[in-house]
């Protein structure tokens, strides 16, 4: 049976004034189509974000393949890549950035809809639209005819995953989706991620750096490090029993609030723990030691 998602041994490295920069190492995952949810968390800057890029067909690896129902994205035909594009959609960290300010927020769905000819006549263009709307708990009247900055960003956000809906997607890639919503709604948008994956039978991948919500939604958990991945496994395994020392390091790792205590970061206290225990990657803790 071929595979909903196959990425295999995917890597990605930029090049640059300051010579080249492994910003993904060997990253694998495949999803077999049966609805599941995959977190991959890390730190800003442990290469979650390329993945999340490269998986959506933005950005072409270096090495390694990617590949969507057996059909690589990167070499698909006009057809095949128009049904990537329908199929694998994306919810992005900043719903604002992801609307057109000058257009009304209408413009998106229509736009979605004629894109893909989801709507035979104007009836079911309007249907097809509130319906979207409702299912992420929005009121079609409140947000019709708005444009985005007359609405919140918990708002916002709840469009985006309608607009995603609207194409029937069978995968969908949330990259930090809730990191910059207010703390009172970031529990509704995951509530409304669950949902597509329960409700709708949508594979999710979300990307985050908070392991409080990978904890609570994920049914698999990938921890990346430099653009490798550390440790994987279920979300209780992984967060709640971490066997690699950084995954340890980032569960622990919690701001005190006390100004006069130095926060040092997760991948500092890493770096530290290495040196201090004379240790180097490849060594006794290579990154990829617990991967699999």
């Amino acid at each position: 049976m071929t595979a909903l998602l196959d990425a295999n041994h995917v890597s990605k490295v930029f090049s640059g004034r300051m010579g080249m920069v492994h910003a993904v190492s060997e990253f694998t995952l495949s999803l077999d189509g049966k609805p599941k949810l995959v977190t991959v968390a890390g730190e800003s800057g442990s290469g979650k974000s390329t993945v999340a890029l490269m998986l959506l067909g933005f950005l072409k690896p270096t090495n390694g393949t990617i590949r969507y129902e057996g059909i690589d994205p990167f070499a698909a035909s006009g057809k095949q890549l128009r049904v990537f594009r329908r199929e694998v959609q994306a919810v992005f960290q900043n719903p604002f950035e992801a609307f057109n300010p000058f257009y009304k927020i209408d413009h998106a769905f229509t736009l979605t809809i004629k894109k893909f000819g989801l709507a035979k006549s104007k009836n079911d263009k309007k249907e097809l639209i509130n319906s979207a709307l409702r299912s992420v708990q929005l009121d079609p009247d409140k947000v019709i005819g708005k444009y985005p900055h007359e609405m919140s960003g918990g708002q916002l956000q709840r469009v985006s995953i309608a607009r995603a809906l609207l194409a029937k997607p069978k995968l969908l890639v949330a990259d930090e989706p809730v990191s910059m919503i207010d703390a009172s709604l970031r529990l509704r948008i995951l509530e409304h991620l669950i949902m597509l994956k329960d409700n709708h039978h949508v594979n999710i991948i979300y990307i985050t750096h908070d392991l409080s919500t990978a904890l609570q939604i994920s049914d698999l958990v990938l921890i990346m490090y430099k653009g490798k991945v550390v440790e994987q496994g279920d979300s209780e395994s992984v967060i709640l029993n971490p066997r690699h020392p950084y995954t340890k390091l980032l569960v622990e790792s919690v701001p005190v609030p006390d100004p006069e205590v130095k926060w040092l970061g997760v991948s500092t206290q890493y770096e530290e723990l290495l040196r201090s225990a004379e240790i180097r990657e490849g060594r006794d803790f290579p990154n990829n030691h617990f991967a699999g």
